[in-house]
């Protein structure tokens, strides 16, 4: 594709990332078919491919309208254009340029505006959320049955075991995840410890920055990642072999630190640093598979254990954004679990971060869809990686929705 982009961006790291992006792209539709907003929408500015033309031209100094800030609002990031791209252009990183030259042209209505302040502030806060979550279940018995399903029930965590081995890696807590799911890493843990491997909480560590990065407040989200990056160089330091992670949601932003952070002299060292250490869960547990494998036999689970029929949903940012396909796959095989086959399984859910809460009429249909697909094969358990997609999926289905390590721990136990 040939670009001329304006004077006025041409020569910053965005424009010069943006135009060598949008040179690599070769008009050839293969993101179509990919793309699930095409798919239920059927306009091509609603496409990978129409969305690049767009940004183009924001670039080279057109007017920026409502309408090309709606088509980039409606992208789901869900990367499965990068996956299908036979030419490898980056969508992902250049609609984020995009979004972010369209918010500073043509910004929002004070009531968006408002809205995306309260899900920076409230979903990356912890104790804010756990506290409005909390009040929420107080009163779920007064709610509509209709509404009830928004508000989760509390679940709790089982024990988390003590630091007692010689190997020792790091894990992100997550935001909404210790109040929606507290029993995620603490069965992560769990099985960690029975392959030798305490798992640590940073303390200082929070928001993996990707809630703000994505709603276009870019820089409060690249001072998020500089906050965790000071609470795990410490760790590093002291021997810590890995940083786990159990989201593959902020899994694939954690590892993007080094590309988000490479024009910041003070940080570009450090984020290579923690992004090369930075493991999705099921690269671990890969790498101590024979280990992983004898303790199943031991505990009775394994392949010849009672089967049971399971789908799993294979979230976005694991399979498109990291690049992870069929590790978790082989693991829940492995246990003894039956996989059901599930149709379209590159499509997104719909969860997509604060997608499900700004864009509530395509979400709703992504989750209908998937929740279609994940159920054709009749299963008696949903699982899946990432926090969100677990919320979402469960909101849509009376079929538990379980993160995949919650089940190995089960087996082990």
């Amino acid at each position: 594709m040939q670009t001329s982009l304006a004077e006025s961006i041409k020569e910053t790291p965005e424009g010069l990332a943006a135009d060598a992006i949008l040179r690599t792209c070769t008009h050839c539709g293969f993101c179509l078919t990919a793309c699930p907003t095409y798919q239920l929408l059927g306009d091509e500015l609603d496409s990978p491919r129409g969305r690049i033309y767009l940004i183009k031209q924001m670039l080279e100094g057109e007017p920026v309208t409502g309408k090309t800030q709606l088509h980039l609002d409606r992208c789901l990031t869900c990367r499965s254009c990068e996956t299908t791209c036979p030419s490898g252009v980056r969508y992902g990183r250049l609609v984020d340029i995009g979004r972010g030259i369209a918010e500073q042209r043509v910004g929002r209505s004070m009531f968006q505006s408002l809205l995306r302040k309260v899900l920076r502030r409230v979903l990356t806060k912890p104790a804010i959320f756990g506290g409005l979550l909390g009040l929420g279940r107080a009163m779920r018995p007064m709610l509509p049955d209709a509404w009830k399903h928004i508000v989760p029930a509390a679940k709790a965590a089982a024990s988390w075991p003590q630091s007692r081995q010689g190997r020792t890696m790091l894990v992100l807590e997550g935001c909404v995840q210790p109040s929606l799911e507290p029993n995620i890493n603490a069965a992560t843990a769990r099985l960690l410890d029975k392959l030798g491997i305490s798992l640590v909480r940073a303390a200082q560590a929070g928001c993996c920055g990707a809630v703000s990065y994505h709603l276009n407040e870019q820089q409060e989200g690249l001072d998020y990642m500089r906050r965790n990056i000071d609470a795990w160089l410490p760790y590093l330091d002291g021997g810590a072999e890995a940083i786990v992670m159990t989201a593959s949601g902020c899994g694939v932003t954690v590892k993007e630190y080094a590309h988000l952070l490479k024009h910041d002299p003070a940080y570009a060292d450090k984020a290579a640093r923690i992004s090369a250490a930075t493991k999705d869960v099921s690269e671990v547990l890969l790498a101590e598979q024979e280990h992983l494998m004898e303790l199943l036999r031991k505990a009775g689970g394994g392949r010849n254990s009672t089967s049971v029929k399971l789908a799993f949903h294979s979230p976005c940012t694991l399979q498109h954004g990291q690049k992870i396909t069929g590790v978790v796959e082989a693991m829940l095989t492995m246990a003894g679990f039956e996989l059901t086959p599930v149709p379209d399984r590159h499509l997104c859910c719909g969860s997509a971060g604060t997608y499900s809460l700004l864009q509530k009429e395509i979400s709703g249909k992504l989750l209908k869809n998937k929740i279609t697909a994940l159920q054709s094969g009749q299963p008696s358990c949903i699982a899946t990686a990432n926090i969100g997609c677990l919320t979402h999926l469960q909101t849509g289905t009376e079929v538990t929705v379980k993160h995949w390590v919650e089940l190995l721990d089960e087996r082990l136990a």
